[in-house]
C-alpha cells in the first residue's frame, strides 16, 4: 500500500459511493472535500466498500450489531438505569494518517504533562495561585477540588489521560474537553476496533492499521509502577459502582482483559490504613485501585457522606501512601473547561513552550475583560457551567431567544466564576451507513494516554462518536450518538502485538489467582441456582405445553391435571391451577400458562427468572468465558414479547439447550477454584430443591401413570428408565430413579453427593471435624440412603405415599438449612449505610 499524504490532499477521481455523498459545504468533511471527490486515507477504504455494494455494506452493519448483542456490549443512559441499552457502531472507520496522528500523539503527551504538573501543584505547593496565573476561583470553585486530598506526600500522578477532540472547519484539531478523573471509552474502544477487525478481515489487514495491544500493555505498565511496594506483582483491582452504570460493560471487559479483579466499594475494607479485598480466605493486600468511581464517591468519610459506591477510610489510605489511586482523587479539578482559557500561559511558564494542540477558544466569565467579551458575542457562544449540573446543559447563544439570551446574560453577571463561553466550534463530519449509502454526521473522537513511569503512550486511534442526525448539535453516546472505529494508517505492514509481552524477567508458575470475594462468591452461587431453576421451570412448562396441546378433550385428564398444579406449586405463581378459579383455569389453561411463562412481574414466572440469570450473569461477567457470557445475552432476548403456544414452546426448547450450553460452558472453562464451586454448589442444591419440590407436587395423592411418565421426561429419564424396566411406569422404580439414585445426575441422590462433595472442597483446613455445612450435607444425603423404596410398593399406596411426603418434607427443609447456612457462613449480609441525619 503506498504511504498515505495528508488528510488535506485531494485524489483526482471521484468514486461512485463517493459522489452520492452530500459532504457539507460549511464545514470539514472526515471523507470528502466535495464534489465526490475523497481524501487520499479514503480511497482504499471507499472502493473497499464499492466492491461489497450497497446491500453488502448494510448487511455488515447487521453484523456488527449482531456481534455486539451476542457479546453483550452495552451502554446505559441516565434515565433509564439498569437496563442495558446495545452499544452503537457504525460500520465505517475513520481513517487518519500516521503524520497526521504524530501531530496529535505529541500534542497530547505534552497535554497530559502539563495538567499533571498543574495538578501537582494544586494539591501541593500552590505557587500558580500564589503567583497569580491561576485564579483561585478557578480552582476553589469547582468541585473537582477536594481539600482532603490536599498535601499528600507522594506527588498525584495521572495513570490514564483523556481528551476529546473536534475539528474545526480550517481541519485543524482542537481540544473541547479533557477527561481526568475516571476516563471511559478505552475498552469500547477496544470493542469497537475487535469487532471491525472480525467484518472486514481483508481491508483491516491490508489498511496496515496500527494496533492498540501496545496501549494497553503501556496501561498495565503504568498502573504497575504505581504501587507503593516495591519488587513482586502489584495487586490491582478495578473498583466499579456497579452492574446499574451506565458503562459497567467497560469496567468487565478491561477488567477482564487487563487479568485485574472487578471489585465494587463493598469488596474492599481499610485497616490499619491499608486497603484490603474480601476474599474468603482471609484478607489480601491491594495495592493499587484503578477506580471507574466519581471522585466525591469514593470514600463516605471524608468525601460525599451519602454514598453506598465507595469506601470508607479510602482517602486516609491513599494519604497514608499504602494504596494508588488511579486517577488520584481529586484529578476530577482538571476537568474544570475554566482551566482551557489558561493552558496557553501555564504551558509557557511551567514547560517553557507553546501549547501544542489548542482547546477550542474559551473565555472564564470570571475575568472582567472576558465577561464584557462574552456578553458582547453571546450569539456566537456555547456557555456551560464550571462544573456539569445533572439538570443544565451546555447553552448554544444562536439557539436562544432574545428574552432567553438576556436571562443567560443575568446568570452570567450573577455569578460570573462559575461560568465560561467557549467558541461554537462547526464539528466536522464522518460518513456514516445508513440503509446502505452513506450520510455525513458531526463527529468527535476521544483519544487516549497512559502515563508509564518513563513517559507518556497514546492510544494509536482512540473513539469516534458521531450524532444521530445531521443537525444535532450535541455529540454523545447519552443522547443517541453512534460510535466509530478510528484507525490509524501505516506505512507498513504492522507486526502482531500481544496484550501478554515475552521475554523479560523470569516468571514464578503460580495457580494462584482465583481469589473470590463474599460479594462475588454470592452471585455465582445464584447465578447456579437462577440458572438451574429457569431449567427446571422451562423443562415442567414444556411438558404442559405439549400435554394441552395433545389434549383431545376440553377437560384435561387426571395426569395433566396434576402438572399443570404442579406448575402452580414450583413456580408459586399463585392462584394459578390450585386457588380460587382453578377449575376453570384447568379446563383451558393455556392462557395461565402463557402468563406463566411471559409476565415478567410476577415473581416465579420464567420471564422473572430469566432476568434473575441476566442479573447475576451481569455482576460476575469478568469471571465467565466469553462463550457462556453469549449464552447470558442470547438467553436474555428470549420471552421478552408474548407469542402464541407453538412460539412459546420452540422459546421453551431454546432456552433449555441456552442453559446446557452455559452449563458445559462453565464446566469446560472455568478452573476449579472456589468461584466455580460455588457456582456448582448453587447448582445443585437448586436441582435438588425443585426435583423435590416436583415429587412432592406428583405425590400428593396416587399419581396417575400419565403424571410419573411426565415426571421422567421433566427428568430427562425416560430413556434410563426404559432400558432399565421395559415395563409400566411403576411408583416405585420412577422414585428410585429421580429420587435415591446415585448414578443418575437428575436424581436428588446424585445433588446431594455432588454437594457433599464440593462442601467437602470448600471448607477443608477447618480442621478434622465436619463443620455444620459439611453435617447438613451429610444428613440429607444419608437420610436417602437409608430410605426403603420397597415401601411405596406398586400402586403407591397411602402408607407408602406418607413415608416418601416425609422424607421429601424433610429433605426440602435440610435443603432450606444448607442454603440459610452457606449465605451465614460465607455471604456478606451488611446492612448498607444509612444517613441518620438530614445532609445539608
Amino acid at each position: 500500500m503506498p504511504e498515505l499524504q495528508l488528510a488535506a490532499a485531494l485524489p483526482a477521481r471521484p468514486t461512485p459511493l463517493a459522489r452520492d455523498y452530500r459532504a457539507p459545504t460549511d464545514r470539514w468533511d472526515e471523507m470528502s472535500p466535495g464534489g465526490g471527490a475523497l481524501r487520499p486515507q479514503w480511497e482504499y477504504l471507499i472502493r473497499s466498500f464499492e466492491s461489497l455494494g450497497g446491500a453488502a455494506l448494510e448487511q455488515r452493519r447487521e453484523e456488527v450489531h449482531r456481534l455486539l448483542r451476542e457479546n453483550g456490549v452495552s451502554y446505559n443512559v441516565y434515565d433509564d438505569p439498569g437496563s442495558d441499552r446495545l452499544w452503537p457502531l457504525d460500520p465505517v472507520p475513520v481513517p487518519l494518517t500516521s503524520s497526521e496522528w504524530s501531530a496529535i500523539e505529541q500534542g497530547l503527551v505534552q497535554r497530559a504533562e502539563l495538567l499533571e504538573l498543574v495538578l501537582a501543584d494544586v494539591y501541593g505547593a500552590r505557587r500558580l495561585i500564589a503567583d497569580g496565573k491561576l485564579p483561585p476561583e478557578v480552582v476553589h470553585a469547582h468541585p473537582g477540588f477536594l481539600r482532603p486530598c490536599h498535601g499528600f506526600a507522594t506527588p498525584p500522578r495521572l495513570a490514564l489521560y483523556a481528551a476529546d477532540l473536534a475539528r474545526g472547519t480550517d481541519g485543524a484539531f482542537r481540544v473541547i474537553g479533557d477527561r481526568s478523573q475516571a476516563p471511559s471509552g478505552s475498552g469500547y474502544a477496544l470493542e469497537n476496533r475487535v469487532v471491525l477487525s472480525r467484518i472486514l478481515p481483508s481491508l483491516y489487514r491490508d489498511s496496515h492499521v496500527h494496533r492498540l495491544a501496545l496501549f494497553f500493555r503501556a496501561l498495565r505498565a503504568a498502573l504497575q509502577s504505581l504501587a507503593p511496594r516495591a519488587g513482586g506483582d502489584a495487586r490491582i483491582v478495578v473498583l466499579t459502582p456497579g452492574p446499574e452504570n451506565e458503562t459497567f460493560f467497560e469496567h468487565a471487559y478491561l477488567a477482564s482483559y487487563l487479568g485485574y479483579d472487578l471489585v465494587q466499594g463493598s469488596d474492599l475494607t481499610v485497616r490499619d490504613q491499608r486497603v484490603w479485598l474480601k476474599g474468603l480466605d482471609g484478607l489480601k493486600a491491594v495495592d493499587v485501585i484503578l477506580r471507574r468511581v466519581d471522585d466525591s464517591w469514593c470514600d463516605p468519610l471524608e468525601l460525599r457522606a451519602d454514598s453506598l459506591l465507595g469506601l470508607p477510610g479510602l482517602v486516609q489510605a491513599a494519604r497514608a501512601g499504602t494504596v494508588a489511586i488511579a486517577n488520584p482523587l481529586g484529578s476530577g479539578v482538571l476537568e474544570n473547561p475554566a482551566l482551557m482559557a489558561f493552558l496557553p500561559s501555564l504551558a509557557r511558564d511551567l514547560l517553557g513552550e507553546d501549547l501544542r494542540l489548542p482547546s477550542v477558544a474559551t473565555w472564564w466569565c470570571g475575568s472582567a475583560p472576558a465577561l464584557a467579551y462574552v456578553l458582547d458575542h453571546l450569539e456566537q457562544m456555547v456557555v456551560k457551567p464550571i462544573a456539569p449540573h445533572p439538570s443544565g446543559s451546555a447553552a448554544f447563544g444562536s439557539r436562544l431567544t432574545e428574552a432567553e439570551r438576556a436571562a443567560l446574560a443575568d446568570r452570567l453577571r450573577a455569578e460570573p466564576h462559575r461560568w465560561v463561553a467557549q467558541e461554537a466550534l462547526a464539528l466536522s463530519t464522518a460518513p456514516v451507513c445508513v440503509d446502505g449509502r452513506l450520510e455525513p454526521r458531526p463527529m468527535v473522537m476521544r483519544a487516549f494516554a497512559a502515563g508509564r513511569s518513563d513517559g507518556w503512550v497514546v492510544m494509536p486511534g482512540g473513539l469516534g462518536r458521531v450524532a444521530p442526525t445531521a443537525d444535532s448539535w450535541v455529540v454523545s453516546n447519552q443522547h443517541g450518538g453512534v460510535s466509530k472505529d478510528v484507525w490509524v494508517l501505516a506505512s507498513e505492514p504492522e507486526r502482531q502485538v500481544s496484550l501478554l509481552s515475552g521475554g523479560g524477567e523470569p516468571m514464578v508458575v503460580t495457580r494462584e489467582g482465583d481469589d473470590v470475594p463474599a460479594r462475588v462468591a454470592d452471585d455465582l452461587f445464584w447465578l447456579g441456582r437462577y440458572t438451574e431453576r429457569t431449567e427446571g421451570t422451562a423443562r415442567l412448562l414444556r411438558e404442559a405445553l405439549q400435554r394441552v396441546l395433545a389434549a383431545e378433550n376440553p377437560a384435561p385428564e387426571e395426569g395433566l391435571a396434576v402438572l399443570l398444579r404442579a406448575v402452580t406449586t414450583l413456580t408459586t405463581t399463585y392462584p394459578g391451577f390450585v386457588g380460587e378459579g382453578a377449575e376453570d383455569r384447568l379446563r383451558a389453561p393455556e392462557s395461565e400458562l402463557l402468563r406463566v411463562l411471559y409476565d415478567r412481574r410476577k415473581p416465579g414466572s420464567l420471564r422473572y427468572d430469566i432476568e434473575a440469570v441476566v442479573r447475576a450473569g451481569r455482576s460476575v461477567r469478568d469471571r465467565l468465558s466469553s462463550d457462556a457470557t453469549r449464552v447470558i445475552h442470547a438467553l436474555e432476548r428470549e420471552f421478552a414479547r408474548p407469542a402464541e403456544t407453538h412460539g412459546a414452546l420452540q422459546g421453551l426448547q431454546r432456552v433449555i439447550l441456552q442453559l446446557a450450553a452455559f452449563a458445559g460452558l462453565c464446566d469446560e472453562s472455568m478452573s476449579r477454584g472456589q468461584g466455580w464451586r460455588f457456582l456448582e454448589i448453587g447448582r445443585a442444591l437448586e436441582r435438588a430443591a425443585n426435583t423435590v419440590g416436583l415429587l412432592r407436587a406428583v405425590f400428593a395423592a396416587p399419581p396417575p401413570d400419565s403424571a410419573l411418565e411426565a415426571l421422567l421426561a421433566i427428568g430427562h429419564s425416560v430413556k434410563t428408565y426404559r432400558r432399565r424396566y421395559r415395563s409400566r411406569v411403576q411408583p416405585g422404580a420412577v422414585l428410585d430413579l429421580l429420587l435415591l439414585d446415585e448414578t443418575n445426575p437428575r436424581a436428588v441422590g446424585f445433588q446431594l453427593m455432588e454437594l457433599e462433595q464440593r462442601i467437602v472442597e470448600l471448607e477443608k483446613g477447618q480442621g478434622s471435624r465436619r463443620t455444620a455445612l459439611q453435617r447438613l450435607a451429610l444428613d440429607a444425603l444419608t437420610r436417602l440412603r437409608l430410605f426403603d423404596v420397597a415401601c411405596v410398593g406398586g400402586d403407591g399406596g397411602d402408607t407408602g405415599r406418607e413415608r416418601v411426603e416425609l422424607l421429601l418434607e424433610g429433605e426440602a427443609r435440610l435443603l432450606a438449612q444448607l442454603s440459610d447456612e452457606i449465605g451465614a457462613r460465607y455471604f456478606s449480609h451488611a446492612d448498607s449505610p444509612h444517613q441518620l441525619v438530614r445532609l445539608v
